[in-house]
């Protein structure tokens, strides 16, 4: 084992644990730089674009922002997500796709929860009046200003078995946009706005403010432990190696002491 190739073997394993080290030590750097955020700081009311711009992922610290945002609503493009709960109660959503106003070298969209339905029904009748209240001649020339948490993709999921397949049960602004209108060289916003007051015949949304109890990011603890783990590893690898090399070598001795005699 004092041999030079192994010596040599074990100063490499020594850098790549050390690099390994220095990984594990960065994510843990990392999960407890994820410090909680200040009490009422998600409560103060920001403009949508100085939070997060269109095509970029919602920074955790963000998450729950409120935010204010002006533009008009797209006609036939609201659409019912299911499995919504208000206070615990299950209902619907009635989304939209609201055109952000402003100068832009192309159009820009962000979705909208615009409130809550206890029933189908109800969430359907809300998006007829909806429909002909953003088609009206005086509604595309006013824009309005929404204000709302902004919260993170939940992601698109396939329909429950032997559901109609346009059944969203989950409020993601990419599914969105597959049943959206006018959508050629659109920008949209990942996140969407939970809006505080609802429009039309909806119920506001129940939506608190995000809880900042926790200060400590766990998956990045998690990977700060596998890359300790992988260093460990480095070390039992070389051992194992050498230790089967010194026993072949004890075995190749004896085999040739047991012939010479």
């Amino acid at each position: 084992m004092l041999r030079p190739r192994w010596i040599a073997l074990l100063a490499l394993c020594l850098v790549v644990a050390g690099i390994f080290a220095w990984l594990g030590q960065w994510q843990l750097g990392r999960a407890l730089a994820t410090a909680a955020t200040p009490p009422g700081t998600t409560e103060e009311v920001l403009p949508l674009a100085d939070v997060a711009a269109p095509g970029e992922y919602l920074s955790e610290p963000l998450v729950g922002q409120r935010v204010t945002v002006t533009g008009t609503w797209v006609p036939d493009d609201f659409v019912v997500v299911s499995s919504r709960f208000n206070d615990g109660v299950e209902g619907y959503w009635v989304t939209g796709q609201l055109r952000v106003a402003g100068d832009t070298a192309q159009p820009v969209s962000v979705a909208v929860a615009l409130g809550w339905a206890a029933t189908e029904d109800d969430a359907l009748a809300a998006v007829d009046e909806l429909n002909r209240d953003a088609s009206a001649p005086e509604a595309a020339g006013t824009p309005l200003a929404i204000t709302g948490r902004l919260i993170s993709d939940e992601g698109p999921v396939l329909p429950p078995s032997g559901a109609d397949p346009q059944t969203l049960t989950r409020m993601s602004p990419a599914a969105l946009l597959s049943r959206w209108h006018d959508t050629e060289g659109l920008d949209v916003y990942r996140p969407y706005v939970a809006a505080e007051v609802a429009q039309g015949p909806l119920v506001d949304i129940a939506s608190p403010a995000p809880s900042t109890s926790s200060n400590l990011n766990w998956l990045n603890i998690f990977y700060a432990i596998e890359w300790a783990v992988f260093a460990g590893f480095a070390f039992y690898l070389w051992y194992r190696l050498a230790r089967d090399a010194w026993e072949r070598q004890l075995e190749e001795l004896e085999d040739g002491e047991a012939a010479a005699s």
